[in-house]
């Protein structure tokens, strides 16, 4: 079955392109030609959304803002901004991927090949990434089959990020959602915790530090 694509992209010319790309390469493409708001229940069944920001009707990082409100599906971002600070703030909003116009529609449907192979963990209960197998429910973890002994935290941190591999969480969002700030420390700590983790794991299944944001979990890595 078709991998489903909602594309939100206001020129005519490249959102035609895009389409017609990702329908050659085995998707099934939605386009969406404005923007609009994006409450619980508005999103169309799809595995991806590829996202332009500027967009008559709602703006792109508003969409994104919705999105992540109540959705984990994959975005990859467009833009005509190629500033930094754009980019981060889009990928702390929840954004898997951004591009800069202008671009080859060819490269973008080998971004989001690449970003569906990807897995999500979600609310499974067992995960598994390249060498790496997360039990949520036994709190165990393997690397090649052998099991990895974690501290609470280490295991927490590691499971968060394991939610959208490849994506960045930032420091904060860890922060929140893993440590106690009476037992476990704060924002301040969370790279010692990260550290540890990092050599527990070993090499082949990593933890990727994204400048300015956080932390991300790299699905696979060439030897």
């Amino acid at each position: 079955m078709s991998k489903r694509v909602l594309v939100i992209e206001d020129d005519q010319e490249l959102g035609a392109q895009v389409v017609q790309r990702l329908r050659e390469a085995g998707y099934e493409p939605t386009w969406w030609k404005e923007g609009r708001r994006l409450p619980p229940g508005a999103l169309p069944e799809v595995e991806l959304v590829v996202l332009d920001l500027m967009l008559p009707g709602a703006y792109g990082m508003d969409m994104l803002k919705d999105l992540r409100a109540h959705s984990e599906v994959p975005v990859l971002v467009l833009s005509a901004r190629n500033e930094t600070a754009d980019k981060v703030r889009a990928l702390k909003l929840g954004a898997d991927d951004y591009m800069t116009k202008p671009f080859w529609p060819e490269e973008l449907v080998e971004r989001v090949r690449a970003r569906l192979r990807r897995p999500t963990l979600g609310r499974a209960d067992v995960v598994e990434i390249g060498p790496l197998r997360i039990d949520r429910a036994g709190h165990e973890v393997q690397v090649r089959g052998e099991r990895v002994d974690l501290t609470r935290v280490e295991f927490d941190l590691l499971a968060a990020l394991a939610e959208r591999p490849g994506a960045a969480a930032t420091r904060r969002w860890l922060a929140e959602r893993v440590l106690d700030p009476e037992r476990d420390g704060t924002e301040r700590t969370l790279d010692v915790h990260m550290s540890r983790l990092r050599k527990k794991l070993g090499p082949g299944t990593f933890i990727e530090t994204v400048w300015g944001i956080g932390y991300r979990l790299v699905a696979e890595q060439e030897a």
